[in-house]
């Protein structure tokens, strides 16, 4: 159960700045607080920074052939469902 505070829909809103490191202490033990509490939120937390790493780094990941298509056919799918609808 989440405590009485800041709505998930507000933390996620502060995500960036909390691992930026740039909350004003009010607003960054608000979301502490509510990350102590919340899954949802700390997957996203997790998610983001992991997202981060990955990307911060000049690494380059090569794709498996005919990534590309697949991605495209698929979104391509999932947008004619949506509309669709």
């Amino acid at each position: 159960m989440v405590p009485v505070g800041l709505e998930c829909k507000h933390v996620w809103g502060h995500i960036s700045g909390y691992l930026d490191s740039t909350l004003d202490a009010e607003v960054l033990a608000q979301v502490q607080k509510h990350l102590e509490h919340c899954e949802i939120c700390s997957a996203i937390l997790d998610s983001t920074r992991n997202i981060l790493i990955l990307t911060a780094g000049d690494r380059v990941y090569e794709l498996p052939l005919g990534f590309s298509e697949r991605l495209h056919a698929r979104l391509d799918e999932e947008l004619s469902g949506l509309s669709s609808t």
